[in-house]
């Protein structure tokens, strides 16, 4: 391994060191609940029945929290290590396929891109997935036997870690028949026929309760993806600025599209000088587009797997005017835009940590239970009261707490309820990423 390689991979961790602190959110602390509260088989059979993705990340972080405990940076870490990995894949993928600086570069847009940096610092499954498809791809470039055994074997993880890989998997294999690539498009087949017959009765299980949680949840797909042109702009923007907005908006818009059309001239140059490659960029986002009419999944962060792709048509695209200092804008600007999310504490993530720090517990708290991990993270001790019992059994204190989280989406109207039952709304605390707790006050 080279010393720049070296120094590049040395200012990635350390830049994904800032604010990694930060509270968990809602799917993180769900991450947290389960590996605390559940077995390795519990996981499978008894988590993951209901829960929406296959286990192999859970059980991972299973294994990882056991040795080294559940602090926000020890639930934290493996996202960064697969964000590592990846970057020198990327690195690999570009040197295997143009050159050593190529590959350099790459490596470079992987690793200081602002969206992958805010996910390498998340505690879920999509850096380990991007990992996975991406080391698929760089075996698949390979035709000694070992490197196929690799290349299935990915496929079949890939798939038990993140459902949405299927939607790079096919275009995997169109690839495969365009490249002439035979045998690995046949070794593709033959990983997900060993993958229906083990997942399918998981994902039978998983599918009637999505189905039960959408007709339950009124407002549950509002929250997924719709596919709608906002969602699929967003892929875009988001692949090249990070989860970032600011005031005002007009001047946020305009940085956005002008720096967004940079970024995708310049992909779109490079994935011109490697059009079988542009098929793998393309036809995920296509295809989780029409599934998207289907059940809403049409989220940015669901495609993070395409960004090595981007990366390297990135380090091909910069070279088309022979400009030195183009590569350098590039990377400048996905480095201001990251430390624009690392530096500025408004960008963080949901702020349960001062919200259960502040919240009285003197007092009984009313929240909707399915949502409540964040918040019995931090106080694990906490006796919550399901607030949509408030309807069928009316709290007898005088002061009650309420945490409205998720009520929108649950299309709970606790408020009119509570205001029947004569409480008012006594105030209101705001904290970072829209959470909040009420103090309500019973009247005489």
């Amino acid at each position: 391994m080279s010393k720049k390689l070296l120094f590049i991979l040395l200012m990635g961790f350390l830049l994904r060191l800032i604010a990694l602190n930060q509270s968990l959110w809602l799917d993180e602390a769900t991450t947290g609940r389960v590996v605390q509260e559940y077995g390795f088989r519990q996981i499978i059979t008894q988590f993951s029945p209901n829960d929406f993705h296959p286990p192999l990340y859970y059980l991972l972080m299973k294994l990882w929290t056991n040795i080294f405990g559940y602090s926000e940076i020890a639930l934290r870490m493996p996202s960064i290590a697969f964000s590592l990995l990846t970057g020198y894949l990327v690195y690999l993928l570009g040197k295997k396929l143009k050159n050593e600086a190529t590959g350099l570069w790459a490596g470079v847009f992987f690793l200081f891109n602002p969206l992958i940096v805010y996910y390498s610092q998340e505690a879920r499954m999509y850096m380990m997935a991007t990992f996975l498809l991406t080391s698929a791809l760089y075996a698949s470039l390979f035709q000694k036997p070992k490197y196929i055994i690799i290349f299935v074997l990915l496929i079949f993880m890939s798939m038990f870690t993140f459902y949405g890989s299927i939607f790079f998997i096919i275009p995997l294999l169109i690839y495969f028949l365009y490249v002439k690539r035979y045998r690995y498009f046949f070794y593709s087949i033959l990983g997900l026929l060993l993958t229906l017959p083990v997942l399918s009765p998981l994902l039978l299980r998983q599918l009637l309760h999505a189905k039960d949680s959408l007709q339950s949840v009124v407002n549950w797909t509002s929250a997924l993806g719709k596919a709608n042109l906002k969602n699929l702009l967003l892929i875009p923007i988001k692949f090249s600025i990070g989860r970032i907005s600011f005031e005002p908006k007009w001047i946020y818009w305009f940085v956005s599209i002008l720096w967004t059309g940079w970024v995708m001239f310049l992909t779109v140059k490079g994935a011109m000088k490697n059009k079988a490659l542009l098929l793998l960029l393309i036809i995920p986002i296509v295809l989780g587009f029409i599934a998207s009419f289907i059940t809403p999944l049409l989220s940015y962060f669901r495609f993070l797997y395409l960004v090595p792709l981007l990366s390297f048509f990135l380090a091909s695209g910069t070279d088309i005017f022979h400009l030195k200092g183009e590569k350098w804008i590039l990377l400048m600007g996905f480095i201001v835009f990251s430390l624009f999310y690392l530096l500025n504490p408004n960008f963080h993530r949901e702020d349960w940590k001062t919200l259960s720090a502040k919240i009285p517990m003197n007092i009984p708290v009313f929240m909707i239970i399915p949502s409540s991990d964040p918040f019995t993270y931090y106080q694990k001790d906490a006796a919550l009261i399901e607030l949509r019992s408030v309807g069928s059994v009316p709290p007898r204190a005088k002061n009650i707490v309420v945490i409205p989280y998720t009520s929108p989406i649950y299309g709970y109207d606790y408020e009119r309820i509570l205001g029947e039952q004569r409480y008012r709304k006594e105030k209101t605390e705001n904290f970072r990423g829209g959470v909040n707790f009420e103090l309500w006050k019973k009247l005489r």
